[in-house]
């Protein structure tokens, strides 16, 4: 893990490099110092003004078109990691190999921040352009990279703090990269984790394309991990190595130049394991595996290729309901069936995608498409072509074939518009003609095609709040909102300890012999959680990842924020006794003060910090917010 460094020190390392001219010996990590010499090589000033202008859209798109596979490869970790983002205040970005960021999904605010430093797709991020950076520096050093504030080689970039790990492909090659920025001020501790996590899951996928008709051997000095995302894979055709993964080759101790010329014999003592139960194998110096051979068919469809995958990727937890939740659904999925739309209202992080999916399920479509669009997180200017569709030539950049259109992609099963509530005031109103005439026109014109779809809209906000102050159109939400459902906050749940438990059983914490002592689960269960259910998952995942298999998770294990106050230095927020409504509602507004203090006065920090809406902070604190906001 890498040592924190504090704000002083890197203060000082930048007066020594950058005004002295002397080395910042043990000021910097060495990653950053080699970086920085590397770009004052190049003739890079640190105080120079950026020509970091964005590609023009046309050519933005055509990059997206030749790097399409690798964005669907990506999609889902993505997302997954969009939602930490989102809750954070950060951004998650996708780059071609070359740095150009080819994609950015996350807070709206930070990527507007973002922007102003050229952080954002159509724009280059290579270490020679750019300075030091995560992007360019990991795809520099070809492996995961954290960036925080002032270690940036321009001072412009000091506003941010990135983590990134390139994309290698079974024979090493870089074929994108991963990265999850936000403001260096309130750095996200486990954010290097969480991508490495998410590059490991796309990596295992890239690799399984190299499988069909090849020996595969995965091996781990700890046969518990054998088929979880640590393992290490080999693939073998006559004997010689074609492709691998990092781990495999780091517990191996041999480079990526050896990939596709040493053979087997080379890596091993011990013959290849026959059959499939696990066998030991020795390595270099006599080093012990544990090993599994799997020898793959030549001709697998491709269903079956994946099934025989070294494993799964990150376990997908089934939705846990309590009983009035499980009754309520049932109630609207026969709404949904009436064709009555659904508004899901709920905090950031408290399950409405889950929630939709579990409607559709229930619904006479469950066996229709469910089609999925985050209003807030498609590019503005391709929002119009991603929804309605276009036909050939509809623009410059265009495909020739044409494209359908996420709304005819529903048709006959349920659409569920995620955060309506952030969709752009033009939109809204086309969207409104579609609900209404059930017909959709492409970009380009052409015959109006008739849909069928149910419709379940969901929003952090306060959509009727925004119907008031004229942001939302009051026909959409009425068309919308025919009936809506509030799914609670997490710290408003009972049995708080007994739903933890559920979740690290299905996440595998069980599987792999590392229970939660007795003191985490009740510290878990006493915090008040403002991410809701995606901020709890994303931290048992995070224990998870970064766990031991066969040692017991304690208080220490967690991370930073949510350690106890004895750790961190600073109290957390309790979860209060069933009933106890009065303190409740104090607390809440305690939690909100101090996110205003800790931000400054403001509002907006405040109100990403907690997972909520800027109008909610205001509501729930009246004069106190708006007295803090007027100080700041």
């Amino acid at each position: 893990m890498r040592r924190t460094l504090s704000t002083d020190s890197i203060r000082s390392a930048r007066r020594r490099f950058f005004e002295a001219g002397l080395p910042p010996r043990g000021l910097v990590s060495d990653t950053i110092a080699q970086s920085w010499n590397r770009c004052r090589a190049l003739g890079l000033a640190s105080d120079a003004r950026l020509d970091a202008g964005p590609l023009e859209q046309a050519a933005v798109r055509a990059l997206r078109e030749r790097y399409e596979e690798l964005c669907r490869l990506c999609r889902p970790e993505m997302e997954a990691l969009y939602t930490d983002a989102q809750a954070t205040g950060s951004v998650v970005m996708l780059t071609a190999p070359d740095g150009l960021i080819l994609d950015a999904m996350g807070s709206a605010d930070f990527l507007d921040k973002a922007a102003r430093v050229s952080l954002r797709p159509g724009v280059t991020w290579s270490e020679d352009h750019t300075g030091t950076n995560a992007i360019g520096t990991a795809l520099h050093d070809k492996r995961a990279v954290e960036v925080r504030g002032a270690e940036h080689y321009f001072g412009a970039h000091r506003v941010l703090s990135c983590s990134a790990s390139p994309i290698l492909d079974g024979r090493g090659r870089i074929v994108g990269l991963l990265d999850l920025s936000g403001e260096a001020s309130v750095h996200h501790v486990h954010a290097l984790g969480m991508v490495r996590f998410a590059v490991d899951q796309i990596e295992r996928r890239l690799l399984e394309r190299e499988l069909a008709g090849r020996e595969v051997i995965r091996l781990h000095a700890d046969a518990a991990l054998l088929g979880t995302h640590r393992e290490g894979v080999l693939v073998f055709e006559d004997h010689h190595l074609v492709a691998a993964n990092r781990y495999a080759l780091d517990m191996l101790g041999v480079d990526w130049d050896e990939v596709g010329r040493c053979r087997y014999s080379s890596l091993f003592e011990s013959a290849q394991p026959r059959g499939r139960g696990v066998q030991e194998l020795r390595g270099p110096g006599g080093i012990a595996f544990q090993a599994q051979r799997d020898v793959i068919p030549a001709r697998l469809p491709r269903t079956a290729r994946r099934s025989a995958a070294p494993s799964t990727p990150t376990k997908r937890i089934a939705p846990l309901f309590d009983d009035a939740m499980r009754d309520a659904l049932q109630r609207h999925a026969r709404l949904l069936d009436a064709d009555i739309p659904v508004l899901l209202q709920g905090e950031t992080g408290s399950g409405k995608e889950v929630a939709a999916r579990e409607l559709h399920r229930r619904s006479r479509r469950a066996d229709a498409p469910f089609v999925a669009i985050n209003c807030a997180a498609l590019p503005e200017n391709l929002i119009e072509s991603e929804l309605f569709g276009y036909r050939p030539g509809a623009f410059t950049g265009a495909r020739r074939e044409g494209a359908t259109g996420l709304l005819r992609d529903a048709d006959g099963g349920v659409l569920f518009l995620d955060e309506i509530g952030d969709m752009p005031a033009a939109l809204q109103t086309r969207l409104l003609r579609v609900l209404q005439e059930r017909e959709i026109t492409p970009l380009g014109g052409g015959r109006a095609t008739p849909v069928d779809f149910a419709v379940i809209a969901a929003s952090h906000r306060d959509v009727a709040a925004d119907v008031e102050s004229g942001r939302f159109r009051a026909d959409l939400y009425y068309r919308i909102a025919q009936t809506t459902l509030c799914l609670p906050p997490l710290r408003e749940q009972a049995d708080l300890a007994d739903r933890i438990t559920q979740l690290w059983r299905a996440l595998g914490g069980d599987d792999q012999n590392m229970p939660l002592a007795p003191q985490t689960l009740q510290h878990l269960a006493a915090l008040s959680w403002p991410g809701n259910m995606r901020q709890l998952i994303g931290a048992l995942r995070t224990l998870l990842a970064l766990g031991t298999p066969g040692q017991t998770i304690t208080p220490e294990d967690l991370p930073a924020n949510l350690q106890p106050a004895r750790e961190t230095g600073r109290a957390m927020p309790t979860r209060l006794a069933d009933g106890d409504v009065p303190a409740m509602e104090q607390l809440q507004r305690e939690a909100m003060r101090a996110a205003l203090d800790a931000c400054h006065g403001n509002v907006s920090a405040a109100a990403r910090r907690l997972g909520i809406s800027r109008s909610t902070l205001y509501r729930k604190l009246g004069a106190d917010a708006t007295r803090t906001s007027a100080g700041s």
